[in-house]
């Protein structure tokens, strides 16, 4: 098999993971997200994430940051389709900076 067909099935793979990910993740949030919910205390280590919980920050003078496609997603009105595109879109995004970025590194020196 070749480079190109080993690259193209790769990233096939990848978004057939990204489409199941998205039936298949869990909604309550968990790692840093979690984390951050019982740091604030809107969470305790056992109990369960109450269903309005958001991660935000309510320290002045601290850094805040917005995400682009928060939870992989475009959107409510999207639904699962927009997940699917948000989590595809990365995926293609991620392969075209690291093709790019392999073709400035392996480019011959002058």
């Amino acid at each position: 098999m070749d480079s190109r067909r080993l690259v193209a099935a790769g990233i096939v793979l990848a978004i057939l993971i990204a489409i199941g990910a998205v039936y298949l993740a869990s909604p309550a949030p968990d790692g840093l997200e979690s984390t951050a919910l019982v740091v604030q205390g809107d969470k305790t280590l056992t109990g369960d994430t109450p269903p309005d919980a958001e991660v935000r920050e309510d320290v002045a003078g601290r850094f805040t940051f917005e995400s682009l496609l928060p939870d992989y997603s475009l959107g409510d009105a999207w639904g699962k389709p927009g997940e699917i595109l948000a989590l595809s879109g990365g995926i293609l995004l991620m392969v075209l900076l690291i093709y790019g970025i392999s073709r400035l590194v392996a480019r011959p020196a002058k």
